[in-house]
């Protein structure tokens, strides 16, 4: 089956014109019209947000049949975290805790999903995260990762995919994903090496820091996103990768 991967940081919906907007997000969303929608920053309770669930909001507006949402950083008055919107039947989620004592809250939005097919019934293992802006505060949060019991660990058969913004200026998780637990990098440039697509800021991307690894999956084609309303609606770019599912 084809699948289709779209991994966004939404900055709560707030432009780089600083108006809070839904509808542009919604527009590209609709757009693309991903199976598996990624997003972080993703307000819950928040007046800038008009106290909306943006997750819900998304799902409800786009006709996603599930979503989850893991908030992470607590405010005076609500919060934000990152939230998962599937065409797929979510058949378990959690949010893992990647918080560095003394650094903001951050977190993993995990979820697995139901892949349809002729074949046997297959999972889908998602990990959607934020990591801290420190190299030392990002590695910590990827020990905690991969030593999370959802983490399937040296299992490569098993269709996984670990996306969103990895704050990664310079690739040094990079080799983690690749090397250590034999991902592909659906964001690589191919023309190259060691360097992916950049993202951020969306008005004039010059930072590689939204990512999307993929194990178990076929990468079919990838690309950020080049609607003209996408260089005001966040401050990053989203990202759009299509599989092939065995």
């Amino acid at each position: 089956m084809k699948l289709r991967v779209l991994t966004y940081n939404i900055h709560r919906a707030i432009g780089v014109d600083r108006r809070f907007r839904l509808d542009r997000i919604c527009q590209i969303l609709a757009h693309y019209d991903a199976d598996v929608v990624l997003l972080q920053e993703v307000d819950e309770g928040a007046p800038r947000s008009r106290g909306m669930n943006l997750a819900a909001e998304i799902a409800a507006r786009l006709d996603y049949p599930n979503y989850a949402l893991g908030s992470n950083h607590r405010m005076r008055r609500g919060s934000y975290g990152n939230a998962t919107l599937s065409r797929l039947p979510l058949l378990s989620e959690r949010n893992i805790d990647l918080t560095i004592e003394g650094r903001k809250q951050r977190g993993c939005q995990f979820t697995t999903l139901e892949l349809r097919g002729n074949g046997e019934p297959r999972t889908l293992d998602v990990f959607n995260l934020h990591l801290g802006l420190l190299a030392r505060e990002r590695e910590r949060q990827i020990g905690i990762l991969v030593h999370c019991g959802e983490f399937p660990g040296l299992d490569g058969d098993r269709p996984c995919l670990v996306a969103g913004d990895f704050n990664d200026w310079r690739s040094r998780i990079r080799p983690i994903f690749t090397e250590v637990f034999r991902f592909g990098s659906a964001t690589d440039l191919r023309s190259r090496w060691n360097s992916a697509m950049s993202t951020y800021p969306s008005f004039s991307p010059r930072a590689p820091l939204d990512r999307i690894y993929y194990r178990g999956l076929v990468l079919e084609g990838v690309r950020r996103c080049r609607l003209p309303i996408s260089r005001v609606a966040s401050d990053h770019l989203p990202v759009i990768a299509d599989f092939e599912t065995s």
